[in-house]
């Protein structure tokens, strides 16, 4: 250390304790980089490397102005870095030697305030995660711009613990160091996200009151883990911080990560955007919070009856009282985000205009705690008695507050005339002097018959008479006391003007700093109405979603879904909610979906592009919707209460993980059969085209054979496999139903509808057709096609189908099982070979070749008896 300079040495010892964040070290009006940082930062900022002399050597450098390094810390942050604010926290004229400088917060993915960093519509979750002995996981998460907190525990593997953290889209996750290294791995691997580490877990003895209902070591030690590492990031109040809540994982609806994404719950598959998605097409919320809550909702749903029941009630209300609803939805967009600005006031960053917010916000809860009331539905009624108006707040703020107040807290104009005394003593000796001021000004233009003369005022002169040169000689000798020179004019002072200057500026300055003085404590007594405000939130979030999810099924002429005791679904008409908005003007084909006892598994058959994928997802997003507490996109539903969904639904592969499109597939559908229940729902679409045509259809068989016999849970299995067909015929649960296509002129017309049976083709080619593929490639597929269904003789000659029939194809058949008796290159390569030199596995299966009977076979018998020989003869 003894190297560098004393400035530098500071910036050492201060690095050494932020060595995963770049350290944003304050000099003057720049924040500067030194060393790794500056390198670093200078290529993901894209800003000059410079140098300085550190000492022995030049150390290199960069930098960013002060006022505008919330721009550089958004591009830093949003690529998940953290960032170390170090200010001076000494005057400069007072320090003796380096002055003196400390890390004042800690800027990380999962704990940002910054508007320009936070989405209005989407939580921001910082998780933590505790491993005990007993492989008992802890889960706490917490968003700081609202203060939400809650925690669980999990039982399971670090997969079922990743999962669940998925369902949060946490920004950044807290670990233990001592958590095994390959499950810290995973977690950063699987999430994409920034990790962090926090020793302490005992819960901090000012954050008591938020668990004094926990009594469970484990949640306590997992919050404590989040909190400690809150404390010591953001250096600052955190009042706003609600209670603890702990939840159950079984309290919900199920929905791993992987089928959130296969159902583009919150964002598309491709694009990783929101429009497109399901929170997209449900969201006709007014209000930011409302729009959070209707997140949490759709990535949790419901798994009572009872509650689901009470919502879709409201529901159903809202959409009976129309004018009521616009009323509503006309009071709600004027309510601003009621939970961020708590969150602002506790951290002490909220200013005059957002406390404006505040209050206007409040001024329409009387108006909306009416209409709710007016609604004619008992639930609806409890949400109206649970709206508090927080009178108490909204009348301070209205006594103390103007209507327009400027951004910064530190230039005045923010408190009302008529609130503290002393303040309008100031604001009079202010304008009183200032109205003086321009009575000089009129008067010493009469007096010396100067018109140009004039009154002003600097920072650094104070008030001043200036007078042109050419105007020097109409002044009064002895008068006026000259106070600065310029090229064409002189400024002046007089004892009567110097004496007023002294009584304007001290009312001013403490004007400024009585005002501000008043403004800190009115926004500490905002502090303690905190908790109701966050309550009036949660309450006003509810309201803002039921009533967007009566907008949205009127709109689109959804159904009111039933829900059934017996495991049964009856959809009519049923439609992907969000594949007919994107159709615009094209009519969307409904379907039908109907299951019970009899029908747990529909085998669903039908070319590519007819819909398939789209016909088990509007399923599942049916479900969904309707545990959410929303109407439904069909004439008419009945619905069981599904405890998860799991989907394979798309080809995806793992590269980083080493894993290849079917051993994804293989993961995905061995989550779903090993933690599916009967009354979970399972979506498999085409398992098995991953490897060869004889292994995926083994694959696909065992597992529809595993989950009709052991699971039991409602399943769509959509395959290309016509061969599995059969199994309708095998399994008594399992039928085949088909999406319908025709050929016209040679051009595949897919009709979308689902009917029950087998489809009798896939139409690849027809499909290839329609992608534009090359004429000459198409035929060229066409002809290898027909080359491949044509029937083969057992002597390996192609029979023309056309020309054999029935009776002929069987003689033929009998006579190559003659031939084959004689020689049967089939088993001996090319050379002959008699019977008797035949092994007995051998001879066994040339028994059990003569005793088929090859025309009456369907392809999946044949197969079977095909892969019974080949392992005979192993």
């Amino acid at each position: 250390m003894t190297q560098y300079t004393p400035m530098i040495q500071q910036y050492l010892r201060i690095k050494a304790e932020h060595q995963d964040a770049f350290l944003f070290f304050r000099l003057g009006d720049f924040y500067e980089m030194f060393f790794e940082d500056a390198i670093q930062a200078s290529k993901e900022l894209e800003i000059t490397l410079t140098s300085r002399d550190g000492g022995n050597e030049r150390i290199p450098m960069c930098g960013v102005p002060y006022h505008s390094a919330d721009n550089y810390i958004t591009q830093l942050v949003n690529r998940g870095f953290k960032i170390a604010i170090c200010e001076q926290t000494e005057d400069p004229k007072q320090a003796k030697g380096v002055v003196r400088r400390e890390v004042v917060q800690l800027i990380t993915p999962g704990t940002v305030m910054n508007d320009g960093l936070i989405k209005e519509k989407e939580n921001n979750y910082i998780v933590s995660i505790s491993r005990f002995d007993d492989l008992t996981y802890g889960l706490a998460a917490n968003d700081l711009t609202t203060g939400e907190t809650m925690a669980t525990l999990l039982s399971g593997t670090c997969e079922d613990v990743i999962s669940e953290a998925a369902s949060l889209s946490p920004k950044e996750i807290v670990v233990s160091s001592s958590m095994p290294e390959g499950e810290r791995k995973l977690i950063k691997e699987r999430l994409a996200i920034t990790l962090s580490f926090e020793e302490q877990s005992h819960l901090p003895d000012a954050f008591t009151h938020l668990a004094k209902h926990i009594d469970q070591v484990k949640l306590l030690d997992v919050f404590g883990r989040l909190l400690h590492y809150l404390v010591r990031t953001q250096k600052r109040s955190l009042d706003h911080l609600q209670p603890l809540k702990h939840y159950q994982v079984n309290e919900f609806m199920k929905i791993d990560m992987n089928s959130k994404r296969n159902l583009e719950l919150v964002e598309t598959i491709r694009e990783k955007r929101r429009k497109g998605s399901l929170v997209w097409f449900l969201d006709h919320t007014v209000t930011a919070m409302g729009g959070r809550l209707l997140k949490q909702w759709v990535e949790r749903p419901l798994l009572s009856k009872t509650t689901i029941n009470h919502r879709l009630s409201i529901v159903e209300t809202l959409i009976k009282q129309f004018f009521e609803r616009e009323a509503l939805r006309d009071q709600l967009k004027q309510v601003y985000d009621l939970e961020r600005l708590a969150g602002r006031v506790a951290f002490g960053n909220v200013n005059a205009r957002d406390l404006v917010q505040l209050r206007k916000s409040l001024g329409k809860i009387p108006e909306i705690k009416q209409l709710v009331s007016e609604l004619e539905d008992e639930c609806a009624q409890k949400l109206a008695a649970s709206i508090k108006p927080c009178n108490e707040l909204n009348g301070l703020l209205q006594e103390a507050l103007e209507e327009n107040p400027p951004v910064s807290v530190k230039e005045g104009n923010m408190i009302k005339d008529g609130f503290h005394k002393e303040l309008d003593k100031y604001r009079d000796a202010s304008k009183n002097g200032k109205s003086w001021i321009a009575s000089l000004q009129q008067k010493e233009r009469q007096e010396t018959g100067i018109k140009s003369l004039k009154i002003g005022y600097n920072r650094v002169f104070g008030y001043y008479i200036e007078v042109t040169k050419a105007n020097l000689h109409l002044l009064a000798e002895g008068r006026y006391e000259r106070k600065q020179t310029l090229t064409n004019a002189e400024r002046f002072i007089t004892p009567e003007l110097k004496e007023k200057e002294a009584l304007i500026l001290e009312a001013e300055d403490k004007m400024m700093e009585l005002e501000y003085e008043l403004f800190s404590n009115l926004r500490e007594q905002v502090k303690t109405f905190i908790p109701e405000l966050q309550e009036l939130a949660k309450t006003l979030s509810e309201i803002d979603v039921l009533q967007g999810f009566a907008s949205v099924s009127e709109e689109n002429r959804f159904c009111r879904p039933e829900f059934s005791d017996n495991r049964e679904i009856r959809i009519n008409e049923g439609r992907h909610p969000v594949v007919e908005k994107m159709l615009d003007d094209r009519e969307y084909v409904a379907n039908d979906v109907m299951m019970d006892e009899d029908r747990e598994i529909l085998l669903i058959t039908g070319p590519n592009m007819s819909g398939k994928s789209t016909y088990m997802r509007q399923l599942a997003l049916i479900a969904i919707m309707g545990q959410i507490g929303c109407f439904v996109p069909a004439t008419s539903a009945v619905l069981p209460i599904f405890d998860q969904v799991f989907t394979r639904i798309g080809a995806a592969d793992d590269l980083a993980a080493g894993q290849s499109t079917f051993m994804v597939e293989m993961l995905e559908a061995n989550y779903a059969i090993t933690k599916a229940t009967q009354d979970s729902l399972i979506l498999l679409d085409e398992i098995g085209r991953g490897t060869s045509t004889y292994d995926g259809m083994a694959l696909a068989q065992s597992i529809i054979e595993y989950i009709h016999n052991e699971v039991r849970a409602k399943t769509l299995f959509s395959t290309h496999y016509h061969e599995l067909t059969v199994l309708e015929k095998e399994l008594s649960r399992v039928k085949n139903v088909h999406v319908k296509a025709v050929e016209e002129k040679g051009r595949v017309v897919f009709l979308h509808k689902v009917h029950d049976g087998s489809a009798d083709k896939s139409y690849g080619i027809h499909v290839a057709q329609l992608a534009n593929l090359p004429d000459r490639l198409i035929e060229r597929a066409a002809a290898i096609l027909k080359e491949l269904e044509r029937p083969v003789h057992p002597n390996g000659q192609t029979v023309q189908a056309e020309q054999v029939n029935e009776s002929e194809a069987a003689a033929q058949l009998a006579a190559a099982e003659e031939d084959n008796e004689a020689q049967l290159s089939f088993f001996g390569g090319s050379k002959k070979k008699s019977l008797e030199s035949f092994s007995k596995e051998e001879k066994a299966v040339l028994q059990l070749l003569r005793k088929s009977d090859i025309l009456e076979m369907t392809p999946m018998e044949a197969m079977n008896i095909l892969y019974d020989m080949k392992r005979k003869l192993k």
